[in-house]
């Protein structure tokens, strides 16, 4: 099968600065047919905006914390392409105020929404998915370097990125045996529309571009371009791993 004949689902766009937005229009670019998907009705109408720009791109809701939504999703995705190749989970949320104290102080129903929404919608997505991957393909998260380290403020989304890379592990090794892949990217902060609910972005941004060998910040095209490449031929040996596209950051010490 050639590239320009592969069809995927990017979950999480919301508005222009969304790391999906930057792996739809890579994908777009290596001729895949996309499905994006938004969150609600608030989002549908910049989302729908967006989707536009992308000639054969198509847009559908879906909440991915309800099943029968994700269900109802994958009933259309079947009876319009029938076959699937790639995923992107571009999804993350937690209630601001986990994001602003101290991590002892998250509470019982901010730690379930964050797990739920971050972590178990991958899970549920990948199940609905593989069954309409009968070709193989790949399956790509979105994760972060709070998942290993405490980064100030990240607070529990740091502890469900670190189960949503575990998850990647757990799913890749279910889904090698169907030729699926699945691999995280772990970006570098990026001033996205869930990244400003975090109160310490603005120190996250200014530490990063000082640490990192390359001085910088990153660009969210770069993440897009890994995405494309793990969703392509030329990443067809790569599952399981968390990838760094964060300028090197992750490499110092200090």
């Amino acid at each position: 099968m050639t590239e320009t004949q592969k069809t995927g689902v990017i979950f999480g766009l919301a508005n222009k600065r969304s790391i999906a937005w930057a792996i739809a229009q890579k994908l777009h670019q290596a001729g895949w047919r996309l499905a994006i998907t938004y969150q609600n009705d608030r989002m549908e109408q910049e989302a729908r905006d967006l989707i536009t720009d992308l000639p054969g791109a198509a847009g559908f809701m879906c909440d991915v914390s309800s099943d029968d939504q994700i269900a109802r999703l994958f009933d259309e995705l079947k009876t319009r392409y029938g076959l699937l190749n790639g995923i992107v989970h571009s999804v993350a949320f937690a209630p601001a105020e986990e994001l602003k104290g101290e991590f002892v102080n998250t509470t019982r129903e901010g730690f379930r929404i964050a797990h739920d929404i971050s972590v178990y919608s991958l899970v549920a997505v990948a199940r609905a998915a593989a069954p309409l991957m009968t070709a193989g393909g790949g399956i790509v998260t979105l994760t972060y370097y709070g998942a290993e380290k405490v980064v100030p403020k990240y607070n529990v989304m740091g502890v469900a990125k670190a189960a949503l890379e575990a998850s990647v592990r757990y799913l890749a090794n279910d889904l090698g045996p169907k030729n699926i892949r699945v691999n995280a990217i772990s970006a570098g902060p990026i001033k996205t529309l869930a990244a400003r609910g975090i109160s310490g972005l603005g120190d996250m941004l200014k530490a990063h571009a000082e640490r990192a060998p390359l001085k910088r910040n990153v660009d969210p095209g770069e993440v897009g371009g890994t995405a494309a490449f793990l969703l392509s031929e030329a990443g067809s040996g790569i599952t399981g791993e968390t990838i760094y596209v964060d300028c090197g950051y992750n490499i110092m010490g200090f």
